[in-house]
């Protein structure tokens, strides 16, 4: 892999440990459900899989 990618997923990284850090995540923490799960999980978990797919495409589109 290209330094240039290797770039792309630490920003990726860095950005994960923003999202996921405690100030940000308890933005989230209310008595807001949707489908029947409280906020924080909805996000937690969306973020998690958009940054599964967001690596994905990464790791696939710049296999060298």
């Amino acid at each position: 892999m290209k330094k240039r990618h290797e770039q792309k997923l630490i920003i990726l990284s860095i950005g994960l440990l923003i999202a996921f850090s405690v100030p940000i995540s308890l933005l989230f923490n209310s008595e807001k459900e949707i489908f029947g799960y409280p906020m924080i999980l909805v996000y937690l978990f969306a973020v998690w899989m958009i940054s599964i797919i967001i690596s994905f495409v990464i790791v696939k589109k710049y296999d060298e």
